[in-house]
């Protein structure tokens, strides 16, 4: 596997997302509401990898209680794989907790999945598996 993206809640999108391309030189490559995660998702390309900046919709969110009164905090870390359904069967036969037991859709046209933090030493893990056009 190999890392797909990094992403961090952020409080205000807009001055975190100057930071990342004027200052820090990062391209914009995908912006979208995810509705049901309650996150606006913007992708900058970080090499074969992105960081993805996540601001919640909704300040009562989980999310954002996550991000508590930080400017930004890191959420999770997201790992490429090429066959979701597959990977997730092999985690669970192996006794690895499962957040999601199945793929949904996640940002950028990705098949996503959760590891829970139990399973894996605190940090939340998602899988994801491209799309097939990216």
């Amino acid at each position: 596997m190999e890392i797909d993206h990094v992403a961090i809640v952020v409080k205000d999108l807009e001055a975190t997302l100057r930071l990342y391309t004027q200052t820090l030189g990062f391209t914009e490559v995908y912006r979208e509401i995810i509705d049901d995660q309650g996150v606006e998702a913007v992708g900058l390309e970080a090499g074969p990898s992105f960081v993805e900046l996540l601001l919640p919709l909704d300040e009562r969110s989980s999310i954002a209680r996550f991000r508590g009164d930080a400017p930004t905090k890191l959420h999770h870390t997201a790992y490429r794989v090429y066959d979701i359904e597959a990977k997730l069967a092999d985690l669970k036969g192996k006794g690895v907790q499962l957040i999601d037991e199945h793929a949904r859709r996640g940002a950028y046209g990705s098949l996503i999945a959760f590891l829970h933090p139990k399973a894996t030493g605190g940090v939340l893990i998602e899988l994801c598996q491209p799309h097939p056009l990216r």
